[in-house]
């Protein structure tokens, strides 16, 4: 039988603990606490006993050779003297004795308590222990002291002031019922002394508590609603649980570049767009009149606006001295610091790409943390399977959403961890390798022939707009390279079916790379265009405001395209395959083809900033737009992946590509435009000049002139901007950070892996013991 288990109440003090004053719980649910733990772990210890005893008997038993067993469940049955010793082990003994039931409960519970801090009382500390009274259990001197610590923390309470009292009782880790009753306690006095004014301020900071808990709520709300107003509170949760976090990647990978665009564009609208709104420039002529076709070309009377470089002056748009209207003398006082609109338009278009640039890198450094941090997937299975589930969760709909999450999640892991186990054959290898080395070279060729089309055609549209071609003409240059970003794709596509790659992340990544080498060929080949040869043709005329309308129509016909895809590619494709072909298949989502997208369409966004300040909001509004479009046809129109994929590395990857031939090729476009290109002579701030850059040098030379008070000014430009070192150096401490911060990354992967396999020798190492320990007592009972 198995011998009554005693209760020893020892629980360690340290002094740590005279320092803390840690919140007591209720005293009923202490004592329900104690009581089922008590009950739960002596049924525990009893049943173990029993099951030691049968077990003992078995191996005792006559005819045993001593030598481990089998059980039930195919493990081994090891030695009586074995399973006492595993028994007496400290990760099995908890729970064996009730005062290490209550030690275990009160370590636990102290932890808790002391994660919220408070402004300490002194000497004046509550007794931290719980009441054991209804067990019968001898209880320390500091339990029976509570009452008179009690009072003298209302005593120190009533010698604060009524605002230090408040913070004081609100800081403190207790219930609301104690506190209340500190607080009546402790203005009592104060009543008694005062007659009514003690009632009167407890009536009004109460009102104030309200009021503020009120305001506090309401913010909440409004903080909440504003949340659930975005277009991605509901829809991303769906997307992942349906479609996995393959398709989920292109979404958050929207919503990131909508950031962007947001960050980018409020410093343009600032200081650029708000200021020569405020201060319009003479009208040349009468404003054209809207006819609707402005807003697929872009001119028309959308030219004369701030949309574009042209309509921005060169001159200083508040004077420091007004003109006089008497011909007396100007005040000195009367005018302030002059707003350059040279240097502003110069600066504010180089601080808005910088803020993106350090925003962008600090964004792929974290992402590039998070997705590979952590080295392998082993072990998360059982983790999904037992501890993914939000016991938050009440409504339907959301417990809908988390079911198919998780269900996703477990296909991709499965998939992941059998592809793992599937290797391909020598011949296997050999063979996909030519194939690959064929397609390879045919969607090269694929792109050769789009960028000579996109070359040739442009040379066409120069000569006719020489000649004098209509509005209408202006759009075929953008409609043919829209026309080649929306077929080539499908002819990779097309290819990669015969490749056959064992992995789909690996099919993915390849064509990513096919369909970047044809974005990067063709928006290489149209910079040429504007910075080469329209510059060369349109001299005496405003450049600046043609690459601005151009980029703008690619940008409009870019997305007229991917509407049309959406709606042939996908909704016609689906009603062919279900209507005729009687199929219940539906077309999958292509993430390649619809992030480069993504990534072609951000380009055009940042090659225009510079000769369209307003282009970030036109992306902007398109992107929320094309964020509906792709959410309903992928609901409707496309069905999951057919073959499962963990998506850890996509944001990683997808920033990675926006930041290095994006956003690296646009920012040496618009370099070589402000450094090197002349500026049109008939519009824009930097007119007069022969570069956009000397409109730094122009105006530090105005300020050393006028002698005014900003003398550090042309200190900071001469040290900060045209100092070449400085740049340098910004840019090495850049470069510095990242590789650091790459460095970081892989010693904590590094230290993960040690950690993991020493985990697993310590396992083996308890193996090795347990099987040693084994042989000796066998070796004992032989002899």
């Amino acid at each position: 039988m198995a011998q009554p288990l005693s209760l020893v109440f020892d629980v360690p003090e340290t002094d740590g603990d005279e320092d803390q004053e840690p919140s007591p719980y209720e005293e009923s649910e202490v004592h329900d606490s104690f009581h089922q733990l008590i009950q739960e772990q002596s049924q525990r210890a009893a049943e173990e006993g029993l099951e030691l005893q049968q077990v003992a008997r078995t191996l005792g038993a006559p005819g045993s050779d001593h030598q481990t067993h089998l059980g039930p469940e195919g493990g081994p049955v090891h030695h009586t003297a074995t399973l006492r010793i595993l028994a007496s082990m400290p990760s099995r003994t908890i729970g064996r004795s009730r005062g290490a039931i209550i030690s275990q409960y009160y370590n636990r519970t102290l932890q808790l308590r002391r994660r919220s801090s408070r402004p300490l009382l002194g000497s004046v500390v509550r007794s931290a222990r719980p009441s054991l009274r209804l067990y019968d259990l001898e209880l320390d001197s500091a339990a029976l002291e509570e009452d008179e610590k009690r009072s003298l923390l209302v005593k120190e309470l009533q010698g604060l002031s009524v605002t230090q009292r408040d913070h004081m009782i609100r800081g403190m880790p207790l219930s609301l019922a104690e506190k209340r009753w500190l607080r009546e306690k402790s203005w009592t006095p104060r009543g008694k002394r005062k007659g009514q004014q003690g009632r009167g301020v407890s009536g009004c900071s109460r009102l104030r508590y309200s009021c503020l808990l009120a305001l506090h709520s309401l913010g909440l709300a409004l903080l909440s609603g504003l949340y659930a107003r975005w277009p991605w509170h509901y829809a991303l949760k769906q997307i992942g649980g349906q479609f996995g976090s393959s398709v989920l990647s292109y979404f958050l990978f929207l919503k990131t570049l909508l950031a962007f665009n947001v960050l980018l564009l409020l410093p343009l609208l600032a200081f650029l767009v708000g200021v020569q709104a405020a201060f319009p420039p003479t009208p040349l002529g009468p404003a054209p009149t809207f006819t609707g076709l402005e807003l697929l070309t872009g001119r028309g009377s959308f030219t004369h606006t701030v949309m574009y470089y042209g309509y921005y002056s060169n001159t200083t748009l508040n004077q420091p001295c007004p003109p006089p209207q008497d011909g007396s003398q100007c005040d000195p006082g009367a005018g302030g610091l002059p707003y350059n609109m040279p240097m502003a338009y110069l600066f504010t278009v180089g601080a808005a790409f910088f803020i993106t640039c350090i925003t962008l890198v600090y964004s792929m450094s974290h992402s590039f943390g998070d997705s590979y941090r952590v080295g392998s997937t082993k072990g998360v299975h059982a983790l999904t399977v037992f501890c993914s589930w939000d016991c938050k969760v009440t409504q339907n709909w959301a417990s809908r959403i988390q079911q198919d999450s998780i269900r996703t999640q477990l296909k991709e892991l499965l998939a992941e961890w059998q592809l793992c186990r599937e290797p391909r054959s020598v011949c296997g290898r050999l063979r996909q390798g030519l194939v690959l080395g064929l397609v390879w070279l045919l969607c090269l060729g694929i792109t050769l022939g789009c960028t000579m089309a996109v070359l040739t055609f442009s040379e066409v549209m120069i000569q006719s707009s020489v000649a004098g071609g209509q509005e209408v003409g202006l759009l075929a240059l953008p409609l043919v390279v829209s026309l080649l970003n929306l077929g080539a794709p499908y002819l990779f596509r097309g290819l990669a079916t015969l490749e056959r790659h064992d992995s789909p992340v690996l099919e993915v990544y390849v064509a990513i790379c096919r369909n970047l080498l044809l974005k990067v060929a063709l928006l290489g080949v149209l910079c040429y265009h504007w910075l080469g040869r329209r510059v060369a043709v349109l001299q005496g005329q405003c450049w600046e405001d043609f690459v601005g309308q151009e980029l703008y129509r690619f940008m409009v016909m870019d997305f007229l395209f991917t509407l049309l895809d959406t709606l042939f590619g996908e909704l016609v494709w689906r009603l062919i395959s279900e209507k005729k072909l009687k199929r219940r298949r539906k077309p999958e989502f292509d993430i390649a083809r619809n992030v480069l997208d993504l990534i072609y369409g951000q380009t055009l966004t940042w090659l225009g900033v510079l000769f369209s300040p307003v282009l970030p909001a036109v992306q902007i509004l398109r992107l929320l737009l094309l964020f509906q479009v792709k959410k309903a046809s992928l609901m409707a129109n496309c069905q999951g992946p057919r073959r499962h994929w963990l998506a850890s590395h996509m944001s990683t990857v997808f920033l990675t590509l926006l930041c290095f031939p994006s956003f690296l090729g646009a920012a040496v476009f618009l370099c070589y435009a402000i450094w090197q290109v002349k500026p049109s002579s008939i519009c824009g701030p930097f007119r007069t000049l022969d570069t956009m850059y000397e409109a730094g040098t122009v105006w530090v030379r105005h300020l050393e002139r006028a002698g005014s008070g900003a003398s550090w000014l042309p200190w900071l430009y001469h040290h900060l901007v045209e100092n070449t070192f400085f740049i340098f150096l910004v840019s090495g401490l850049l470069l510095a950070v990242i590789y650091l911060n790459i460095q970081v990354v892989k010693g904590q992967r590094k230290v993960i892996c040690l950690l993991k396999e020493q985990i697993r020798n310590e396992g083996e190492d308890k193996i090795f013991l347990i099987n040693k320990l084994h042989s000796v007592y066998e070796k004992r009972e032989t002899r």
